[in-house]
């Protein structure tokens, strides 16, 4: 790695994401010195020098960032909940866009943010009504290095249901999927730093820089279906979260989505089985006809029937978020 390289990945982690940097280097051109800003560092020394010189630009980087002011330090961060599956059509998206819908709802004056965080996947700009939704869109046309929270804010669209939300367009003809990690990871450091509850449709381990994606999660719920394959898919997938240190300090929850009838579902007694070990925190019970219903009405499930069994359930799951992010303020 360059010296380019190893600041794109200090700022992209959120221990290091605020470090002071001071690029030191021969590369006296200004094309470098930019390219240096740009990546991130906070100032730029050319070689040669002298030693004192280089001690006093130390020195007052150092001072620069004791003297930040006490509302930046002391300011209130994100709280991230990524939201996924060991494998797509299991209804992440609509898990993630109702259940930031209910802890809205029950948390009225707190910002509160859900992502379509899947270039190329978007659905909730039709299913709400939106058309021509710009806002992933419109950050992925910026350098990754001017992805910042004013930025993202900025491409926020007001519902009338209390999240703001981000959403992803549904065509990935014009994505560069060799730089998306660098973007997407950038749009994660960018949310940690709002003063917000964030929900993240992250969808499957799949999507470019999942791992970095991670280290900004607070919380992470895992979408399964009581079928077999997906359940030891799944308890594979949170192995493979532990194995890569991306669960540590984090809650784990699952969400049990019920889709089908009793009746075909695989054996009941071997699912359970499966699932020893994994404590399933909700179950969202089968409802097709609501499903429905959200769509041609343009709203969030629990909105068309706000005291039935399904938003009950989101709202059990937000009442636990809440405890949390009680306990992490």
């Amino acid at each position: 790695m360059d010296g380019y390289q190893v600041t794109h990945a200090l700022r992209a982690i959120p221990e290091t994401s605020l470090a002071p940097i001071l690029m030191f280097t021969a590369k006296s051109q200004v094309d470098d010195k930019v390219a240096g800003y740009e990546a991130g560092v906070d100032d730029y020394l050319t070689k040669p020098v002298h030693p004192a010189e280089l001690v006093a630009h130390i020195k007052a980087l150092l001072a620069r960032t004791r003297a930040r002011p006490a509302q930046e330090q002391s300011a209130k961060k994100s709280f991230i909940i990524g939201v996924m599956a060991c494998r797509g059509g299991l209804g992440v998206s609509t898990l993630t866009l109702n259940l930031a819908t209910s802890y809205a709802r029950a948390n009225k004056g707190t910002s509160v943010i859900a992502v379509e965080l899947r270039p190329g996947q978007g659905t909730w700009g039709y299913e709400l009504g939106f058309n021509n939704p710009e806002g992933l869109s419109s950050l992925l046309k910026r350098k990754p290095s001017e992805i910042d929270s004013t930025l993202v804010k900025n491409s926020l669209i007001t519902t009338a249901f209390g999240v703001k939300l981000l959403l992803a367009p549904i065509f990935s003809s014009d994505l560069d999927f060799s730089t998306l990690s660098d973007y997407l990871t950038a749009i994660a450091n960018a949310l940690s730093k709002m003063n917000a509850v964030i929900f993240l449709d992250i969808g499957t381990s799949f999507i470019p820089g999942f791992e970095k994606i991670c280290r900004y999660l607070n919380n992470i719920l895992i979408l399964v279906e009581p079928q077999l394959t997906t359940v030891k898919r799944t308890k594979i997938m949170v192995e493979q979260l532990e194995s890569a240190n991306i669960s540590s300090g984090k809650s784990i929850d699952l969400v049990l989505y019920n889709r089908v009838r009793a009746d075909i579902q695989m054996n009941t007694i071997q699912v359970t089985e499966e699932m020893e070990g994994m404590p399933v925190a909700i179950m969202i019970p089968p409802a097709p006809e609501l499903a429905n219903q959200a769509a041609q009405t343009h709203k969030p499930m629990i909105d068309v029937q706000p005291d039935g069994l399904v938003s009950q359930q989101f709202t059990r799951m937000a009442e636990i978020l809440q405890e949390r992010i009680s306990r992490n303020q």
